[in-house]
């Protein structure tokens, strides 16, 4: 509600998939002791406190943390990461290293990874067991994959929230610098955010590059429409766990220009082409306009499933972790 995004769109669209696979799913009402359940399907890192009192009354726990920060870092710092958690909780006092919830990962009877990487970091990183960690990615909604085609304008399209993370600005500058027309679809999380107003700005002083008329974000056959019609897909983000917008503009057939992130590789391989994250406006202005050449001749990325196939790997799972044995 506080945070648009993604994660809203997942969650909302999972309990709609589920409904739609004959799960009885609601949302959790942790204020009514009345609500009944066979299983909690937790996104994020639910408290373990809170997992073992699930657990104590007979409720099975799945939960599935997007991995953003953790995902997007180097080997190196991932393994500075993992020395400082396990020195916290072997000479750190018991509380606080339990305020890290790191023991969800080991509670949880199954955890929802979004790529293989993530499964990779979840064990690495956290513990879990491989044989509970269930890859399952994003869906899509039926009308991205069921709009005509049509041509391909000018346009390079970018859809996303406007905030650092997301690198919207920096993208922006970039299009100008290599004179490529790109369309911003997204809005920030407050309009005065000095970062979306640097952003505003910088649209206003090159309108015939710089797009910001967005549709409603609810107006999903019209983003579909401007997939349909976009000559290539940009999101340069600096932390990612695995982009909904960018597989919706797949289900599109519309060519992608990622950052060269785990999750990036790991969901297009080689069907989409990576940029390098920089500082340089030179350097990502080049990389901008080599892709954008090149679109037109770029090979299609692979389409995503529907939602409604995501809720039937989910009930599948499900149904595993209720019939195994304790």
């Amino acid at each position: 509600m506080l945070a648009h995004g993604g994660a809203q769109t997942q969650i909302e669209q999972t309990v709609a998939a589920l409904k739609h696979n004959g799960v009885e799913a609601d949302f959790v009402r942790w204020w009514d002791g009345g609500q009944q359940a066979d299983l909690i399907h937790f996104w994020g890192r639910m408290p373990a406190d809170h997992i073992k009192l699930a657990q104590q009354k007979g409720i099975k726990v799945v939960i599935g943390e997007l991995l953003t920060a953790q995902g997007s870092r180097t080997p190196g710092q991932l393994r500075l990461q993992k020395f400082i958690s396990r020195s916290v909780q072997r000479f750190a006092p018991g509380s606080f290293a339990a305020a890290f919830n790191w023991d969800s990962y080991r509670l949880a009877d199954a955890v929802i990874a979004m790529t293989p990487w993530e499964k990779h970091l979840m064990n690495y990183m956290f513990g879990a067991a491989l044989e509970k960690i269930f890859i399952v990615p994003n869906g899509v909604e039926e009308v991205f994959l069921t709009t005509p085609k049509t041509g391909r304008g000018q346009w390079l399209v970018c859809t996303a929230t406007i905030t650092p993370r997301k690198r919207v600005l920096e993208l922006a500058q970039a299009a100008v610098h290599a004179q490529t027309p790109l369309w911003i679809i997204g809005r920030a999380y407050a309009e005065s955010d000095p970062y979306a107003r640097q952003f505003y700005a910088l649209a206003r002083q090159h309108p015939q590059l710089i797009c910001t008329d967005s549709p409603p974000m609810a107006d999903r056959a019209g983003l579909a429409k401007i997939y349909r019609a976009a000559r290539g897909f940009v999101l340069l983000s600096a932390m990612e766990t695995r982009s909904l917008a960018a597989e919706e503009a797949a289900a599109c057939e519309c060519p992608l220009l990622l950052s060269d992130l785990p999750w990036a590789r790991s969901t297009f391989e080689s069907s989409a082409t990576y940029c390098t994250l920089t500082k340089s406006v030179d350097a990502t202005a080049a990389a901008l306009r080599k892709f954008y050449d090149a679109a037109p001749n770029l090979p299609l990325p692979p389409k995503p499933p529907a939602w409604n196939e995501i809720g039937r790997q989910l009930k599948t799972i499900y149904e595993r972790v209720l019939n195994a044995a304790g």
